[in-house]
């Protein structure tokens, strides 16, 4: 479609796995739909992670509703294993997805909601935004940030430690992505990792079956009013693991 309006039940924002998902049950639900994403080919933001990222969780644990993710060779999917499977999906269920299309905003209408794009309106009675945080890279302001005359990316730009060979890098934060980036890069440039909190590291046995199981242990606690049944001594909040062994996502 190419300007005026198509008219939607429910119009989803965003064709990643959160915008699959919600197509999978809307298509169950026999609900008139339509997913735009505002990329040119599946796999939401995966096709653009850099080349060495893995899952820190088996296949059957990174799995999208009605159908399994196949198993991947070393057991941690891949980053091309993922946007093959992301694709098989929406092909699977034939969801509707219009791409690339990009919203550029939603307004009230006397119709319901008008969803604007740079290819026409929607027009729906809802709206699903699934559009993640990867299109949207922040990297804080810090001072004398002018003065730095050396090249400074955010990790959703970041492809492959052999551009950074020989070089002196900062890794700033301690999340994933920061352990994952600093354990590549450690080995060919000279780094220093920084991390609001100091760094706590998770033994090799833990991965994120482990600690998916266990953040859903405390959601389904919260729903029922009642204390989580989870090992004393927990992992708290940490959702990584020492960067020196499997690869984490």
């Amino acid at each position: 479609m190419s300007g005026g309006q198509v008219f939607r039940d429910v119009v989803v924002i965003g064709g990643g796995q959160s915008g699959l998902a919600a197509g999978y049950f809307l298509r169950r639900g026999d609900i008139d739909f339509e997913i735009l994403d505002a990329h040119d080919r599946p796999g939401g933001a995966w096709p653009d992670a850099w080349d060495s990222l893995r899952l820190f969780s088996p296949a059957q644990m990174s799995s999208l509703p009605g159908w399994p993710m196949p198993p991947s060779a070393g057991g941690y999917p891949t980053r091309d294993h993922v946007v093959d499977y992301l694709t098989q999906y929406e092909q699977r269920y034939n969801l509707p997805i219009q791409r690339p299309v990009r919203v550029k905003g939603i307004l009230r209408s006397a119709e319901g909601l008008a969803v604007r794009t740079d290819r026409g309106t929607w027009i729906a009675q809802a709206v699903i935004s699934a559009t993640g945080g990867a299109s949207q890279p922040f990297i804080p302001p810090y001072s004398c940030r002018a003065l730095f005359r050396g090249r400074q990316i955010h990790s959703s730009a970041y492809r492959s430690p052999d551009e950074f060979a020989g070089q002196r890098v900062l890794v700033v934060g301690g999340g994933n992505s920061g352990a994952q980036i600093l354990a590549e890069v450690s080995k060919v440039a000279e780094t220093t990792w920084i991390t609001p909190e100091p760094p706590r590291f998770l033994p090799d046995d833990v991965d994120g079956r482990v600690l998916f199981e266990r953040a859903t242990e405390r959601v389904r606690a919260q729903m029922e009013g009642r204390e989580p049944d989870l090992p004393k001594g927990g992992l708290g909040g940490i959702a990584w693991w020492r960067p020196c062994g499997r690869p984490g996502t």
